[in-house]
């Protein structure tokens, strides 16, 4: 992968970070999402939503020597492609995603609406971005990741 691209794509990260981070600070707490039984998801809106919108199929997916994502692998998890040049408590490997291994239906909508809590109850270490999602868009990713097994 070029060097302009792992550039472009750590830059685009870091820069969805800092804006949810930042929104987070000067917004009030999001009320806490509702319970019950998670809405029925749409399947091709959460592939949209995973390969388009929040980008999942970037990071959790194996990558090939020249940097593309080898066919096949999608969604299997694979090592980050990028990272910043600074200290930090950056993940180095991004985990399985497909089928949604060890989540339940509570745990995965809190992990995509929540700002990104995992099974532990602890939000996961960066670049894993700080989701927002609705209730509706985070069923639809949901109902995606659980389609491919």
């Amino acid at each position: 992968m070029p060097t302009s691209t792992i550039i472009a794509s750590a830059t685009f990260l870091l820069l969805i970070a800092s804006a949810s981070s930042g929104a987070q600070r000067n917004t009030p707490a999001a009320p806490p999402p509702e319970t019950g039984v998670l809405p029925a998801g749409n399947v091709e809106h959460g592939r949209y939503l995973a390969e388009r919108v929040a980008m999942c199929v970037e990071c959790h997916s194996t990558r090939d020597a020249q940097g593309n994502v080898i066919a096949g692998e999608q969604y299997l998890g694979g090592n980050i492609p990028f990272a910043p040049p600074w200290a930090n408590d950056w993940a180095a490997r991004a985990p399985r995603n497909r089928g949604l291994p060890g989540y339940d239906d509570k745990m995965a909508l809190r992990l995509l609406t929540e700002g990104s809590i995992g099974r532990d109850g602890r939000q996961l270490r960066p670049p894993m971005p700080r989701f927002h999602m609705t209730r509706q868009d985070a069923a639809d990713v949901i109902a995606f990741l659980r389609s491919l097994h």
